[in-house]
């Protein structure tokens, strides 16, 4: 499978980009926010995390047709994966919805924000209750998921921020205030080993401020 793919970005279409890799051109299925990303980027040398699909449906008769489908970085690529799981939903319509950062995304269904899910493109107030049920309960490194330009990105990586995002809830932080002290917290650009690390700074700062 093709997890990543880097190469010239030859030309961009409303839900395409097409990458050269002598002596091949490749067409990558992307959403509309990597597409706003990727216009200033036409000639250039770009990287793609990928994701393999297969549209159409062999019960009805329909053609299959393989498709690789690219994103910024494997944070977007996951939560895609997750997206795609959803009764109702599948990799069309997810790619056709993600048109905000996946930050924005996770946190409005994290909060069970039914209206602001339904205004995606494609999904639908049914829909949109469905996303919720399914995934409100693994949305946390998503809702935590800092810029990509600030420092502390790569502790995401390692499972720090959710699990100390999880301790805070269970120490009485409702989620709002949990992701504040988190996000607060990256922000600096001290880098934490693990949880323990991670919740002391928390708490050594709010002290600080006492």
């Amino acid at each position: 499978m093709i997890t990543k793919i880097s190469g010239q970005l030859l030309t961009l279409t409303n839900d395409t980009a097409t990458l050269c890799i002598p002596p091949f051109e490749y067409e990558v299925s992307i959403p509309e926010y990597t597409r706003r990303h990727l216009q200033a980027e036409i000639s250039k040398s770009i990287s793609l995390h990928t994701i393999h699909y297969i549209e159409g449906n062999a019960a009805q008769g329909s053609r299959l047709t393989p498709k690789l489908v690219g994103f910024l970085s494997t944070i977007e690529r996951e939560f895609f994966d997750l997206f795609c799981s959803v009764d109702g939903v599948g990799a069309k319509k997810a790619l056709r919805a993600m048109v905000r950062p996946v930050q924005d995304i996770a946190i409005m269904i994290e909060q069970q924000d039914a209206k602001g899910l339904s205004t995606l493109p494609g999904i639908g107030a049914a829909t949109a209750e469905k996303v919720i049920a399914t995934l409100r309960r693994k949305m946390a490194r998503f809702a935590l998921l800092v810029r990509r330009e600030l420092p502390g990105a790569e502790v995401q990586k390692s499972g720090v921020v959710e699990e100390t995002y999880q301790a805070l809830l269970v120490l009485g932080h409702n989620e709002a205030d949990a992701r504040r002290l988190i996000e607060q917290s990256l922000a600096s650009g001290q880098k934490f080993k693990d949880t323990e690390a991670m919740i002391q700074a928390i708490y050594q700062r709010q002290a600080g401020k006492n």
